[in-house]
Parts: structure tokens; sequence; C-alpha cells
């Protein structure tokens, strides 16, 4: 478990000593040995942000302290954390601070601070998490396709659900499924099994899933709120201690079984590719 906390920290580490360069995600998820895809779902698990918000966040505490103790032009400290024009930068920071980047150089001027993280997965008392590991044959999911950008893809697949619901397509949406599209964006599908005697409904596409072994975790109660307690858990708790096996593929899925008449009793599924070592 050491190593792997150490691995994430090292990328916390490079996004610290380069928050004046151009940052992309393909290299920060390198140093902690994940793709971009698991990289960012794991930062997010674990921080409570995203990646994108957390280097935005310390780049303005960094700009702000240069402000305040520096006399550079504002246009050159813009320049230095990636904003191309001071209002851009001005804007950005009045969202952070609460004042304009002029009122930072005034005495007592009361800025805000975020300050690096530090990852440590401390075990506090035992809780369970309902697992087990099977191995499927291929298979192949029909339905809706979007895109979405992982910093705000939380606050957005919600939405995509919403807009589902109001036409589903002849969907029944048994799954939720997550592709890497570019490390950067990822696409989500609202999904069935295909079955190649059924055509396919207007608008949607088919996605061939590898087949291989996969860790399945039940997901027991009112949803989101059972998936994303399982989902922390996952990245939090059981990958640190993950022996045998690591993380395969740039894919997960969610498995939806029909809803419960009590809510709490309502199950569903987390499924994460795995690979033996």
């Amino acid at each position: 478990m050491q190593g792997w906390i150490e691995g994430f920290q090292k990328s916390i580490e490079y996004i610290e000593q380069n928050l004046s360069e151009a940052l992309e995600i393909e290299d920060i998820a390198a140093k902690a040995a994940l793709s971009p895809f698991y990289y960012q779902r794991i930062f997010g698990a674990l921080c409570g942000m995203t990646v994108g918000e957390y280097i935005r966040a310390r780049r303005m505490t960094t700009a702000a302290q240069e402000l305040a103790c520096s006399e550079r032009k504002v246009i050159d400290i813009a320049l230095k954390y990636g904003y191309d024009s001071p209002d851009s930068f001005a804007k950005a920071f009045q969202r952070f601070h609460g004042i304009t980047p002029a009122q930072a150089r005034e005495s007592g001027a009361a800025l805000r601070s975020f300050a690096p993280l530090h990852i440590k997965i401390t075990m506090e008392g035992g809780t369970m998490l309902d697992y087990k590991i099977v191995e499927k044959a291929p298979f192949t999911l029909v339905g809706l396709k979007r895109r979405f950008n992982s910093d705000t893809s939380y606050q957005e697949i919600p939405g995509f659900w919403g807009e589902w619901a109001q036409d589903m397509k002849g969907l029944k949406g048994m799954f939720g499924l997550c592709s890497d599209s570019d490390g950067k964006n990822f696409d989500y599908w609202i999904a069935d099994l295909y079955m190649p005697w059924e055509d396919i409904p207007e608008g949607c596409g088919t996605y061939q899933v590898p087949g291989g072994l996969w860790a399945l975790f039940k997901c027991t109660g009112p949803l989101p709120g059972s998936l994303q307690t399982v989902n922390t858990q996952i990245w939090s708790e059981w990958l640190p201690s993950l022996k045998g096996y690591e993380l395969a593929g740039n894919y997960s899925l969610e498995f939806y079984l029909p809803p419960a008449k009590d809510p709490a009793d309502t199950v569903s599924y987390i499924c994460i590719p795995l690979k033996k070592l």
C-alpha cells in the first residue's frame, strides 16, 4: 500500500513543482504509474475535487502571494500562471479570493490560501466492502453516448440521465459505461446489452467491452448516494491494499438492477477491469 501512496504523492509534488508551466494530465498521471482515466477518477475520490480544480486553486494561491510580496506587473503574473490576458486572470482571481488583483496589493488585504495536498491513508476502523473478482467473456453494449470533461462530469452526467429519462430511446438504462477518450475527456454511455437480432435505436451506437477479469462491488441503498460511497471506498481503501492484481483498460461500468420498492433495498454494482500481476 505504501508504494502506491508514494506514487500518488509524487504526482502531487510534480504539480507543485510545475505550477508555472503547462501541466498535462498524461504527465501527472505517469508520476503515479496510472492512466489519465484512472488517475482522475482516483484523484476525485481521494481529494474531493478534480485535478483541474486543484491546479487552479494552487495557482491562485501562489499568484496572490506574488502579488502581495512583489512589484511584478499583473500581466506578467497572469502569463506565468497560464492566463492569456489580465482580464481573464482578474476574473479567476476574484472568483477565488473575492477581491481584485489590485486590491490584493493593499495593506491588510484578505487572501485565501489553498495548501498543497499530502495524501495519507489511515485505517480508522473496519468497513465492509462487498466485492468479488470474476472472469467475463467479451460483450457488446448498445446505448447513448456523450463526451464529458473530467472537471465537470460529476455535475453534468446526472443531467444526461435526466434527459434520457424524458425520451428513453428504447433503452432500459441497465449500464453506465465510462470509457477514456483522450486522457482529458471521456465518453459516458447509458446502455443495455446489445442483442444482434434487435434494431439499434435511433441515435444510439454500440461498444465492444473486452473479456477479462472484473472486480464487482455491490452497492445497496438509494442512488446515487450508495454508488458514491462505494466508489470512494474503492479508491481510498480497496485499491491501496490490492495485491496480485492491477487496474486494466481505460473503462469502467455501473450496472443497475431494477429499482426496489424500498429505495434502501436498491442494488447496483460498480465494475472495475483487472489483470493479474
